[in-house]
């Protein structure tokens, strides 16, 4: 009995006996270099390694790119390693099937990571490329109270074809570290730093102000909001016209009027450390140079109360007598190691010295810094201090006026409008009540009080103040008409 194989179509089979052939061949070759491995002797082998290399750089189209964790014998994480994990964390969240998960911000935020052994595409410029992780046994040593071995670090690779090879080395790369960078920056927890005499301390930053909750006009705030989101775009263009990449601001207006406060908003805007400097806990101009090397990139340095923090306001000092003591020698008293009552040494920072600080030299060691000084008087200053270049931008920080109440009534209030919105917008722009004022009668007594009874209260301190205000300047009219007729009579005497 004859069996008939069963019949086959032209391209049945076809495409696997050819993966077929090409595994068996493949294995065949495995086989071959293996033993030639083994009975080669060592200069054969070489020269084969050498030839095969390059065979296989010629047939394989792709380029590796490997970043470890750490290199060579530092036991600091590399920051390449650092920016990338940070650039890929977008992608891994979207793509990678097995993620890590670390916390943020004071352990308030989590951040995601593609796991070892995982993989994730990228794109750039329209050219497509391979990042993939994983781990390797290390030579540093790691230590704890249980064991001494050896740790294993990660690694980064990237895969693109060698044709893109400049692309990817130059703008793909620079682009990597760049927002690597800018992403850490905007994850790290912001601090609040100050002074112990030459050395910096801090705390964590947490002060909710932002520019939406600041009473001032609307038009005014978003001029300074602008300006603020220019300065931080504009590193090439401080590079282009030679100039240190920071910018000063100064903050003048009664007390009450919010220029901590706008410090604050400034910081949560631009995401910025800040650096609280006490100029009287400064021993000299040299201790002043070293805490401003200290200072980090995007940060805000801050001295508040200018006029109020040392002897270097008004009309410069006029050049000291210089006196002869008992033995003869002649001393400067202006130069000497005066103790305060206190029975410390006092600042000897000078007002040369604070301007070099602004815009000397050392000034310009880091980048993306915003320095801004803080007075109640401005006309006490010296105005070598507050010129433009140093303090680029004045900013005055007045009463509360119309515009600014409405912002106040929707922060403590939570309304747009009300009745008595016209009249107590008229009473401000005839008193003078800062928006410290306005806000403590806007603040409820009680959970019972509403926006109607604290809206009348503060219209009835409005009238209050009006009237006070009126009583005042008829006294002072009196007064200066008492003053003429005295004088015209000394006059005819």
């Amino acid at each position: 009995m004859k069996i008939d194989a069963p019949a086959t179509t032209p391209n049945s089979g076809g495409a696997g006996n050819t993966f077929a052939h090409l595994g068996s061949m493949m294995a065949g070759a495995m086989f071959v270099w293996a033993i030639l491995q083994q009975f080669l002797p060592h200069d054969l082998r070489t020269y084969f390694d050498k030839y095969s290399q390059r065979f296989f750089r010629y047939v394989y189209p792709y380029i590796q790119i490997t970043f470890n964790e750490y290199g060579g014998e530092r036991f600091m994480r590399s920051e390449a390693y650092s920016a990338i994990e940070n650039y890929l964390s977008s992608s891994s969240a979207t793509q990678a099937k097995r993620l890590k998960a670390d916390m943020v911000r004071n352990n308030q935020s989590l951040v995601l990571s593609m796991d070892d052994h995982e993989e994730v595409s990228d794109e750039f410029n329209g050219v497509k490329l391979r990042w993939t992780s994983g781990k390797r046994g290390s030579r540093r040593q790691s230590v704890s109270f249980h064991s001494v071995g050896d740790e294993e670090s990660g690694f980064y690779k990237l895969i693109f074809h060698k044709k893109h090879r400049d692309l990817i080395l130059g703008p793909y790369l620079s682009h990597v570290l760049k927002q690597g960078k800018e992403i850490r920056f905007q994850n790290r927890q912001r601090k609040l730093y100050t002074n112990n005499g030459s050395y910096w301390n801090h705390v964590v930053f947490e002060h909710p102000a932002t520019f939406n909750t600041i009473a001032m006009h609307p038009d005014k705030k978003q001029e300074i909001i602008d300006d603020l989101m220019t300065f931080s775009q504009s590193e090439d263009f401080y590079a282009r016209i030679g100039r240190a990449w920071k910018r000063g601001y100064l903050l003048f207006g009664p007390p009450g009027t919010g220029k901590s406060t706008m410090i604050a908003a400034m910081a949560n805007l631009l995401k910025y450390d800040i650096y609280d400097l006490e100029l009287t806990a400064v021993r000299d101009n040299t201790s002043l140079r070293r805490l401003l090397i200290e200072t980090s990139s995007k940060s805000i340095i801050v001295i508040e109360d200018i006029d109020c923090s040392l002897d270097l306001t008004g009309q410069r000092k006029k050049q000291e007598k210089v006196e002869e003591g008992k033995d003869g020698e002649v001393r400067d008293p202006g130069k000497q190691a005066a103790k305060d009552p206190d029975g410390e040494k006092p600042s000897r920072v000078t007002l040369s010295g604070l301007l070099n600080f602004i815009d000397g030299l050392w000034s310009s060691c880091g980048g993306e810094r915003l320095l801004v000084f803080t007075t109640n008087h401005i006309e006490k200053l010296d105005p070598a201090l507050i010129r433009k270049g140093r303090m680029d931008k004045h900013v005055e920080l007045s009463y509360c006026r119309s515009e600014a109440f409405k912002v106040l009534a929707k922060n403590y209030l939570g309304i747009d409008a009300h009745h008595l919105f016209d009249d107590i917008g008229k009473l401000l722009n005839e008193v003078d009540l800062t928006p410290a004022d306005v806000a403590e009668h806007l603040m409820p007594r009680s959970p019972s009080q509403n926006a109607e009874v604290c809206l009348e209260g503060l219209v009835v301190a409005l009238e209050k103040a009006k009237m006070e205000g009126e009583s005042k300047a008829e006294e002072a009219k009196l007064k200066g008409e008492e003053s003429r007729e005295e004088a015209k009579v000394e006059a005819k005497e």
